[in-house]
């Protein structure tokens, strides 16, 4: 292992995070941030944080000193597994040093910070504050950074580092490859440095465009970017306490929607519709680019059915008064939840059971390859068909020999074996993580110890499980669209933060810090 390199690596990504963390500073004051007096303990806490962050990054820049040799794969992982950590150790700065109150009275603890911290920066958005709207708990510009870590992570803040510093060689297209999630990750340019700026580009101008159209529907400033984070970041971290539920419908919550679906499809797609050379074909040439896409074929497809299979079930169980409005709130829910953003209009936990289940399940499904968007992939279901297809047929033509396809282009035997691996080490870690969170969480957090309430317990802490591990957030029960993670233990928390790790970096990059021989010099 090639310490100074890592080092360095990581003092410069310090320097990143201390230096994203000044765009919070201007909400502190009246004209920005929409409060009626300087707050003073969120400002001077993110100047700390500042002055920490650059600190610590300028400490460990100079002490790897002059870069010796190239990075190669074992550096890149473990600058990608250590700088999520480190990112996520120095996002939590803010809440500490600004006094945070996860409700009235009650501070933050580092663990609970950490968890937030780390919540934004997967784009997971699960919380442990209570009270969202209150300066007093809250302070209005580390709100703001709240939602910010959002932005910086849904794209991925290795890909952010990649596209500033440049040349890294094989090292820089290993970080870029754990960074944008999928079992095909196609670099959209030749060059590294330019495949990450790309995808930087397209991410932003999405990101302006979501923001100009919510603020011509009335949205603050402060309200549309920070609900453009979320949403663009698949993270749902909102300023409201009732989530996207505060718009109450209309134009606001369509555009949150579309751009949901837009945030979780493959961003190389958009770069494809973009490149010259298809500009004659028009805009049906265009189109075709994604009609033509098996991945996202699918994502829609996944989406429309589940929409329509649990509109049919709030209308037969006359949950809305009006089948429009059953039809606006599950294609919500479905988008969210799909997309794992997290946002919320409604309390899906009080839905008929199919309703809970499917959604249970699509936590698992996710959103495209390359996309902002958490989970397995829509991708990895595609190709897990085709291989259980392929299985079948084996059973009854064992001499016939075929070869994996999609899209009629062959398929890397290596990539049907980490598909298979991956969906192997998934369920591995979801059992395992649930175990272990119904053994370390008190039985009063569920009431009596009843045959009810130990059922309560199981599904709470699955869901919980399954929620932070594919980083949507919201789950059923206690931490369902209406709740948050606060009554969790502080090791309850800490056990979820690493779920929420493992689940954004997709397992690997995490993993490998744990095992011996990747700290062995040989």
């Amino acid at each position: 292992m090639n310490w100074s390199i890592v080092a360095r690596m990581l003092g410069l990504l310090g320097l990143l995070i201390g230096g994203s963390m000044a765009f919070s500073l201007p909400w502190a004051f009246p004209i920005c941030g929409q409060v009626e007096n300087f707050e003073s303990r969120g400002f001077w806490g993110m100047v700390q944080s500042i002055g920490c962050c650059c600190f610590l990054g300028g400490t460990l820049f100079l002490w790897g000193g002059k870069p010796k040799g190239a990075i190669l794969r074992k550096e890149a992982l473990a600058v990608v597994g250590l700088g999520w950590i480190l990112a996520g150790l120095l996002g939590a700065l803010p809440f500490v040093l600004s006094g945070t109150e996860i409700r009235v009275g009650q501070r933050m603890t580092p663990v609970e910070a950490i968890f937030e911290s780390i919540s934004g920066f997967t784009t997971t958005g699960a919380s442990v504050i209570t009270e969202l709207e209150d300066p007093q708990t809250l302070s209005r510009c580390v709100l703001f950074w709240r939602c910010f870590t959002h932005w910086l992570g849904g794209m991925g803040i290795i890909v952010l580092f990649v596209a500033i510093l440049g040349q890294l060689g094989a090292g820089g297209k290993a970080m870029l490859k754990r960074e944008v999630p999928g079992p095909i990750t196609e670099s959209v340019r030749p060059r590294v440095r330019e495949t990450a700026m790309t995808m930087w580009a397209i991410y932003v101008l999405l990101s302006a465009i979501e923001c100009v159209l919510l603020m011509a529907f009335e949205l603050s400033p402060f309200d549309a970017l920070c609900h453009t984070f979320g949403t663009m970041a698949t993270g749902g971290f909102s300023t409201f306490n009732r989530s996207a539920g505060h718009f109450n419908g209309g134009p606001v919550e369509a555009i949150i929607i579309l751009f949901m679906i837009l945030a979780g499809t493959n961003f190389s797609l958009f770069y494809a519709m973009c490149r010259r050379h298809v500009g004659d074909a028009g805009l049906r040439g265009r189109i075709r680019i994604l009609l033509t896409d098996p991945e996202f074929r699918a994502y829609i497809g996944i989406i429309l059915f589940s929409t329509g299979m649990i509109t049919f079930s709030l209308i037969w169980h006359q949950s809305y008064e009006r089948p429009a409005e059953s039809a606006r709130h599950a294609l919500f829910s479905v988008v969210s939840v799909m997309t794992t953003t997290g946002f919320g209009t409604e309390d899906f936990a009080t839905w008929p059971e199919f309703c809970k289940g499917l959604l249970l399940l699509l936590m698992f499904v996710g959103g495209s390859a390359g996309s902002t968007g958490g989970g397995i992939k829509v991708i990895r279901f595609v190709l897990l068909f085709k291989i259980l297809m392929m299985e079948v047929e084996r059973a009854y033509r064992p001499n016939v020999v075929r070869q994996l396809k999609l899209a009629r282009a062959p398929v890397d035997d290596q990539v049907r074996s980490d598909v298979v691996v991956y969906f192997c080490f998934i369920g591995v870690i979801t059992a395992l993580g649930w175990l272990t969170l119904i053994t370390i969480e008190p039985d009063h957090q569920w009431g009596r110890a009843t045959h009810l309430s130990t059922a309560e317990k199981l599904l709470d802490c699955g869901t919980a499980v399954a929620a932070t591990l594919n980083n949507i957030g919201p789950g059923l029960g206690v931490v369902g669209p209406t709740q948050n993670y606060a009554s969790f233990s502080q090791q309850g928390k800490a056990l979820l933060t690493l779920l929420m790790l493992l689940g954004r970096l997709e397992l690997f990059a995490v993993l490998v810090l744990f095992s011996r021989r990747f700290w062995q010099t040989q």
